[in-house]
């Protein structure tokens, strides 16, 4: 089983990297290194979700957290972080990620999700040459002291009909930029195992839900349109299908490839959970109407159709049976659970949302944190 003393979390201020240091510091995890987390801290990236984390972990002379304001494009500034804190491992969260944003600006998309990816990777593979002597071409190593974790999605496989999952062998189809651009990233990825023997492994994931995710997303965009009294907008017809995996999940499926799984291998990781839009949104109606006292009814008026996103992916499911047979990984929370907590979270923390929807942090961040 790898351990690793310094870990390198790229995007660690958005919503799964924010969990995920959560949950390395504070959770299961066993992990008892430091943590450096790298964030350019754009629209979804909030330091103030970590603000706890800061405060126990984050002070002294040999702090187990460290904070660095910058982008994962900046060469020269990975090339410091991994020479200043030994790096020997990297999980890499850091992306653009909202399908609508890429339509209306693609290229941020591709310059942070493949030009960022590229620049991690090839910092990465110099850093590591001293201590890591691969074999060229060959993606065998697990038993490196090192390793290169990418965070995907299922959305590189394209879009499914009624029947059917994605499994790891599943061909990329992607169909919207950002899609486009996490492929891209997928398979550089890859490459550098393949091609310079890096030790990489890669996971692509389904739909997360849980605290901390920006308002704009589905779950908190409805959680909060519920209880401010806006309009529910549903695309479409409503029923395109997504699988719905819980965040505290998804990060404990991370760490168990970091730990065990096989160096040049990708796993998917899935709820097993599919639901249409329109009946994800109701059974969330029913959750708002139980945690508020609002009437069910006057929260089902709000619901408002618009007109479809262009390139809309239909259906999305994942197979996770190699996660589950090889490694061991099961889910630990049920969709139920996992939306009442959600929703129970949004509703208690709305200084949280009113700061990252006002951008009002940003005075937060010039007064805690500055660019290194």
């Amino acid at each position: 089983m790898r351990t690793f003393k310094n870990l390198l979390v790229t995007g660690g201020a958005g919503f799964i990297g924010s969990n995920m240091i959560r949950y390395l510091l504070t959770g299961p995890s066993g992990f008892a290194g430091r943590i450096i987390n790298l964030d350019l801290l754009t629209y979804a990236g909030n330091p103030e979700s970590l603000a706890d984390i800061a405060e126990q972990y984050g002070k002294g002379t040999n702090p187990r957290y460290v904070f660095v304001q910058g982008d994962i494009c900046d060469r020269a500034l990975v090339e410091r972080i991994f020479k200043d804190y030994e790096i020997d491992g990297v999980i890499h969260f850091a992306a653009e990620s909202h399908v609508d944003r890429s339509i209306l600006g693609p290229e941020a998309f591709v310059r942070t999700n493949v030009m960022g990816t590229f620049a991690l990777l090839d910092v990465a593979r110099t850093a590591w040459a001293g201590r890591y002597s691969p074999h060229h071409g060959s993606a065998s190593a697990d038993n490196s002291p090192v390793l290169f974790h990418h965070i995907s999605t299922d959305e590189v496989y394209g879009s499914l009909g009624e029947t059917g999952y994605f499994t790891e062998t599943t061909p990329y189809d992607p169909r919207s930029p950002y899609s486009a651009s996490k492929a891209g990233s997928d398979h550089l990825v890859m490459a550098y195992c393949h091609t310079y023997g890096l030790p990489v492994t890669l996971t692509n994931c389904s739909n997360n839900y849980g605290p901390y995710q920006f308002p704009e997303k589905l779950i908190p965009l409805m959680i909060m349109n519920m209880n401010e009294g806006k309009p529910l907008p549903v695309y479409g017809d409503g029923k395109n299908i997504r699988d719905w995996l819980y965040v505290e999940d998804h990060n404990s499926a991370v760490w168990l490839v970091m730990q065990k799984g096989r160096v040049g291998e990708k796993y998917n990781i899935g709820g097993e959970n599919e639901w249409q839009n329109i009946e994800l949104l109701q059974e969330l109606i029913n959750i708002v109407a139980e945690e508020t006292g609002k009437p069910a009814d006057s929260l089902r008026a709000l619901i408002t159709y618009v007109k479809d996103r262009p390139g809309h992916d239909r259906r999305y499911a994942i197979d996770c049976t190699k996660l589950k047979t090889e490694l061991g990984w099961k889910q630990s929370v049920s969709f139920s659970e996992g939306l009442r907590r959600t929703v129970r979270w949004y509703l208690t923390n709305p200084t949280w949302v009113e700061h990252v929807r006002s951008g009002s942090y940003r005075d937060w961040i010039e007064k805690n944190y500055e660019k290194r």
